[in-house]
């Protein structure tokens, strides 16, 4: 196998394009950041960005100017409020939006990694959003036509960008915690980008085999970024920063607040070691677990 080893300024340089549908998983924790900030570093613009849960990396990926249009079945900031980002897009018709129900955007993607075109559900009645999204059409069970049920057609992006725990320089990732449909969007896309928390060797991806959810034959490239999915987290290495979501919640309703944090946090910096230096030793020792037994499977390095 070759290595699949690069920076992530180059693996999204070559591989993310103007135009290009991303998606970007992780649910709740692994929440691509570092990426998106690289996205929002290199000005990409008209961009179809997919996710079942578009919290606040899309806010800012929206305020940037970098998206054009939405796939979601959830936008909001976890536990605190509205994206006001993506609300002022919205209605001022800037951001062109595509809703399912996180079932039916979930089965989107697992149709596109299985090689399907549609995925048959039972997941809309009594809804609105087959009215509003044409996308979700209503089809007989073709073993019993009495029966109706809603179809919603398979999602085949153009890249995956995730985040993991750790790697081999052979892409060879491996994921603990809530996954998500971080697989499902792996399998699904033309090209997959992923950040690390670190490249580990060859033999100790293979001591644990059940932990390796995307294999390294469909990966395009593997980053090795610490902390590249503050403020979420990765579980093992560090936690959620909660005061970041809370804090966004004003910052974000002030275009101008927006522009000043994203002219410090992103355009000013040049990586996510950067970022990481300017967030400062007690911000990032506070996120650090605190294990209560010597586990490293389970923990990372940085302890």
């Amino acid at each position: 196998m070759s290595g699949k080893l690069t920076d992530l300024a180059s693996a999204l340089r070559e591989h993310v394009h103007d135009g290009d549908t991303i998606v970007m998983e992780g649910f709740t924790h692994l929440i691509p950041f570092a990426a998106a900030h690289e996205i929002i570093r290199q000005r990409r613009r008209d961009l179809t960005l997919v996710r079942l849960t578009p919290d606040l990396i899309y806010d800012q990926l929206i305020g940037a100017g970098c998206c054009r249009k939405l796939v979601f079945s959830w936008a909001g900031n976890p536990g605190v409020g509205s994206l006001h980002s993506f609300r002022s897009a919205v209605e001022s018709g800037r951001l062109e939006i595509e809703e399912y129900s996180h079932f039916g955007l979930a089965m989107r993607l697992f149709a596109g990694a299985a090689n399907l075109p549609f995925m048959p559900l039972r997941n809309y009645y009594g809804c609105d959003l087959p009215r509003v999204n044409r996308r979700i059409r209503p089809i007989a069970n073709p073993y019993d036509a009495s029966e109706e049920l809603y179809a919603v057609p398979a999602l085949r992006p153009d890249v995956a960008i995730l985040h993991a725990q750790r790697a081999d320089e052979y892409g060879n990732v491996q994921v603990w915690g809530l996954t998500g449909v971080q697989r499902e969007a792996a399998f699904a896309s033309r090209r997959v980008i992923v950040t690390v928390e670190e490249i580990v060797p060859q033999e100790q991806i293979r001591t644990d085999p059940n932990r390796t959810l995307i294999p390294g034959l469909i990966v395009s490239a593997v980053c090795a970024v610490p902390y590249g999915a503050h403020p979420s987290y990765a579980q093992g290495y560090y936690d959620r920063d909660t005061e970041f979501y809370l804090a966004w919640d004003a910052l974000s309703r002030d275009p101008d607040a927006l522009q000043a944090w994203l002219d410090e946090w992103v355009y000013g910096l040049p990586d996510r070691a950067a970022y990481v230096q300017k967030l400062g030793a007690p911000r990032v020792d506070a996120l650090r677990p605190e294990p209560q037994y010597s586990d490293p499977v389970n923990y990372g390095s940085y302890r």
